[in-house]
């Protein structure tokens, strides 16, 4: 019995040492040794050397100069990686996708072809007619509730104003009160629908959004005003204006524009999502920097061509406008398994890869995540450490 308790108990120390200490310590020298910007973290300075943040995970830029990254489930957040799960026929999904291209999709023919579709979303918003039937907003609260609800959510400021609404609408809490009884004392969430109702019939054809003034001072206050033109109409009531337009051809979206990534944080974008923010990107640059509108695209242009890449030259025209053959390179990889004790037994291994052909080692090189240059010639090796118990 002894003899089993002291074998079982070196067998815990000597795993313990060697997962907890010796295989830990290997990796850190390792990392720290061959890879240290990928084993920090692979975190990027800006021109002034402060850091900005890590090369593995998207930001949310909302800036007109640059690129935007693919919408989050997690806010961009690396302790809450998560994906959204929505399925297709989840409004939620819908809704986001809509409010991601409103503002920024053209017509793909008919006279309007190449123009934007925001103009006329404001337009038919004005009208305040929505499939026959008045008030726009007061039906979109009424359709979508958790809509109306993730409004007041959005800002605290949102629902300081619904707060104040309420004392000014004592007639309406009351009724709400006398219809939701388990709601005795409802909070801003609670009244969303209602107060959307009642800013429609108070300010037909308007929606309530934060408006920036700039004071002699010069200093900035945001407020919230009626408003019927604005991001907020292109984006929130983009798709009542698709559904009373069913017809109208619009251009192709990129898919990663209004999807989510599974991890909430993938920093890459395809070539054909940013050629399609290019014009937008551009356009800010230029006015920033007084220049010709042109010639800054072509730079930026350029910028995105060269920087392009598909991992292992795979991918397809998204990621480099380039057609992919799977028949593309090869692989040569061997190993020798040596035995150290009875059920501990080490295995060096080394891989070869090549291209196929001229054509392989050219789209190889072009697209290499090699930041030393080619990948035509990728040799890789490491250290299997095998344990049986």
């Amino acid at each position: 019995m002894g003899k089993i308790v002291s074998r079982s108990f070196l067998l815990l120390a000597f795993s313990v040492v060697l997962c907890c200490v010796v295989y830990v310590a290997a990796l850190l020298i390792l990392g720290q040794t061959l890879f240290p910007f990928e084993a920090n973290g692979s975190m990027i300075n800006g021109p002034d050397g402060k850091l900005v943040g890590s090369k593995l995970i998207a930001q949310p830029f909302t800036r007109d100069e640059y690129f935007q990254a693919r919408p989050s489930a997690a806010s961009y957040d690396a302790s809450a990686s998560a994906s959204s799960s929505y399925s297709a026929n989840n409004y939620t999904l819908r809704d986001r996708v809509a409010r991601s291209i409103g503002p920024i999709v053209n017509y793909k023919s008919g006279p309007n072809a190449g123009k934007p579709v925001a103009p006329d979303v404001e337009a038919w918003f004005k009208k305040d007619v929505f499939q026959g039937n008045p008030h726009i907003v007061s039906q979109w609260a009424d359709t979508h509730n958790s809509l109306a609800q993730a409004w007041v959510s959005a800002d605290p400021t949102h629902a300081t104003y619904i707060d104040e609404w309420a004392k000014a609408h004592q007639a309406v809490v009351t009724q709400f009160i006398k219809d939701n009884p388990a709601t005795p004392q409802p909070k801003a969430a609670d009244l969303a629908v209602e107060f959307f109702k009642n800013f429609s019939s108070e300010h037909p054809a308007k929606f309530p959004a934060d408006v920036t003034h700039t004071g002699a001072d010069n200093k900035t206050t945001t407020v919230i005003e009626p408003v019927d033109t604005g991001s907020d109409i292109q984006s929130v009531f983009f798709d009542m204006w698709r559904q009373d337009h069913p017809d109208d051809d619009m251009q192709d979206i990129p898919g990663d524009l209004v999807t989510a990534s599974a991890s909430g944080l993938d920093p890459h974008i395809t070539l054909v999502n940013a050629e399609f923010q290019l014009d937008r990107v551009a356009s800010k640059w230029a006015d920033n920097l007084k220049r010709d509108n042109a010639g800054v695209r072509e730079e930026i242009d350029a910028i995105l061509k060269k920087s392009a890449f598909a991992p292992l030259a795979g991918g397809t025209d998204a990621y480099t406008g380039n057609k992919y053959s799977a028949f593309h390179d090869g692989m040569v990889m061997v190993g020798v398994t040596i035995p150290i004790v009875k059920d501990l037994t080490i295995q060096p291994v080394a891989m070869y890869t090549f291209p196929l052909s001229h054509d392989a080692s050219r789209i190889v090189n072009g697209v290499s995540y090699n930041p030393n240059g080619a990948l035509d010639q990728n040799f890789v090796y490491g250290l299997n450490l095998t344990y049986n118990f």
